[in-house]
This record gives structure tokens, C-alpha cells and sequence, in this order.
């Protein structure tokens, strides 16, 4: 089998393809590899471009814009996950994000030496030389994600207890399990996949990594942030020119994440509360957006 397959979803991003797909072929060097680029639903001709700029890459375009999940699914099943894997590994990466030139033989190195992890997550620095938070995070169960909107994560970033969500309490430069890593850029065995199966389309953008990440976990593999490996995310490339949209788009797979992960062992009552609050602070979060420069406007794990 190959080493690695690594899948790349463009959507409008294809000013910042270059420098991706740049650092990624140095980053190949000695790797038998192969990368893919999506371009899911684009209009900016990325395909064009990468096959007449990068033709070492395989592209694949689809006509319509079918989510994040959909999008990664086409580059899986090109590699042929889940069923017939012709890599042992398979790696997410988002076109706003530049690896370093030893980042993937560091990355398979880690996973070869240790065989019972399924996802293998390096550290994301953003262009503010900042933390990603989303590169480590914990499961969002109701309470989790209570602590983290009322604010009692940045009350105590230090407690194990009240910053669960994004796992402040661990030093970032500290390799450490976790319950998820970001979908920007992740490692995983194909083997896990394998048994995993791939990317729930239900979710049209947010919560379908950390969706995956828990049923490889649910399967026995380890999830394992790996900070000796450092990777430049530029973030919401594609999000921020349409953050009405995408708002919705992450409040809405909040709901999807409850109703799959936790519905189950909580009261209907209890469950409606939920939805209704994350409805309402969805409806907060628009209305700031509203009230704030086109420039400053954020959107998804940004807020």
C-alpha cells in the first residue's frame, strides 16, 4: 500500500492554494503519496489552476457545493475508503493551511511507532502566530459546552473541569490524548477509517471532524494531539465570505452533534431546552455580526 492520501476541499480559496499545495509537495519528499484537490462547487476555476500549475495533483470537481463532509468523501472514496484503502493513511487539510517541510514524516513516523492511534492531530498556529483552540479539543457534552458560552472557560483556563472544550488546561506544547482534533489538518489510519467508515454528510460545515473523531475513538484508537509538528492555519478563508450563512451552518451542526451523540441519555424536555438555547444563541451571534464591519465579522469556533 501507499503512505499517504491527502485530501484538500476548495471552495472559492483558490488564491490560497498556492502556497498549500507549495509546502505540501515539499512535504511529500520521500512520502509515497498522493493529494487531491476538490473543488466543491467553486467558481473561481480551481481546477484549471491546479491542474495547470500543480499537475502532480489529482483533482476532482464537483458541480455542487455538498458541504465539508461531502467534499472530503469524494477525495476518501478516490482513495478508496472505506472499503478498499490503497494508503495506509489519509490526511485532511484545508487550503489555507502551509506545512512544514518534515511535517508529514514526522506525522506517519509517529503513527508507524504507534500503532493504536487512529488520529493524529499537529499543532495549529494562526496568522496572528496564536493558537488554533480547535486543534485540541474535548467532547462538548451539555455541561462542557455550558462552561465554555457562559465564560467559565476563560475564568479558569487552568481547570480540567470548566475549559473541557477547548483543553486550555494542557500545555500546548505537551503531546497528549484528547477527544478531537480539527478537520484543518488530521492524520488518520486507514485502518480506523476502515472501521469508522467516513464523514457524516448530515453535517453540511462544523462538527463532522469532531463527529469522526469520536467513532474512531468509540472503534478503540486513540486520538492524540502531536505539537511537535507545527502547522500555519490561516482560518475561515472560505467561511468569512458568507458568515450569515456559515453562523447557521455551526449552530446548526451543534444541533446535529446533540441529537446524534448525547440526545439519548437526556429527558425530551431537557433536549428541547437544548436546541432552543442554541437557537437563541445563534439569533446573538448574527446580530452582533449585523452590528459589526463587514471585515470584523466572524463566524463557526471564531466566536
Amino acid at each position: 500500500m501507499k503512505d499517504l492520501a491527502t485530501i484538500i476541499v476548495s471552495h472559492n480559496s483558490k488564491e490560497f492554494l498556492s502556497a498549500c499545495l507549495e509546502t505540501l509537495h515539499s512535504a511529500m519528499t520521500q512520502i509515497d503519496a498522493t493529494a487531491w484537490v476538490i473543488d466543491n462547487g467553486g467558481t473561481d476555476g480551481t481546477v484549471d489552476f491546479v491542474r495547470a500549475a500543480y499537475p502532480w495533483c489529482e483533482t476532482i470537481f464537483s458541480e455542487r457545493n455538498g458541504g465539508y463532509s461531502y467534499g472530503n468523501n469524494l477525495g476518501l472514496k478516490a482513495a478508496g475508503f472505506p472499503d478498499a484503502p490503497r494508503y495506509r493513511y489519509a490526511m485532511l487539510l484545508n487550503p489555507d493551511t502551509e506545512l512544514s517541510p518534515d511535517a508529514l514524516r514526522e506525522m506517519i513516523a509517529y503513527m508507524d511507532a504507534n500503532p493504536d492511534i487512529g488520529v493524529l492531530g499537529p499543532k495549529l498556529i494562526l496568522e496572528n502566530g496564536q493558537l488554533d483552540k480547535a486543534c485540541k479539543r474535548g467532547a462538548p457534552t451539555p455541561l462542557t459546552s455550558i462552561y465554555h458560552f457562559v465564560g467559565m472557560a476563560k475564568l479558569f483556563p487552568r481547570s480540567p473541569r470548566f475549559a473541557r472544550y477547548n483543553m486550555s488546561f494542557v500545555d500546548e506544547d505537551e503531546i497528549v490524548d484528547i477527544d478531537s482534533t480539527v478537520g484543518a489538518c488530521q492524520m488518520m489510519r486507514g485502518e480506523a477509517l476502515q472501521r469508522s467508515g467516513l464523514m457524516d454528510e448530515g453535517f453540511f460545515m462544523y462538527g463532522e471532524d469532531l463527529d469522526l473523531n469520536l467513532r474512531i475513538q468509540a472503534t478503540g484508537y486513540r486520538v492524540v494531539y502531536y505539537p511537535r509538528v507545527v502547522v500555519k492555519h490561516i482560518k475561515g478563508t472560505s467561511t468569512r465570505k458568507v458568515p450569515e450563512k456559515m453562523t447557521r451552518a455551526f449552530y446548526e451542526a451543534m444541533k446535529i452533534f446533540h441529537r446524534k451523540h448525547f440526545a439519548d441519555d437526556y429527558s425530551r424536555i431537557f433536549n428541547w431546552i437544548v436546541y432552543r438555547v442554541i437557537d437563541l444563541i445563534c439569533k446573538i451571534k448574527l446580530l452582533r455580526n449585523r452590528m459589526r464591519a463587514p471585515e470584523k465579522r466572524v463566524v463557526g469556533s471564531a466566536q
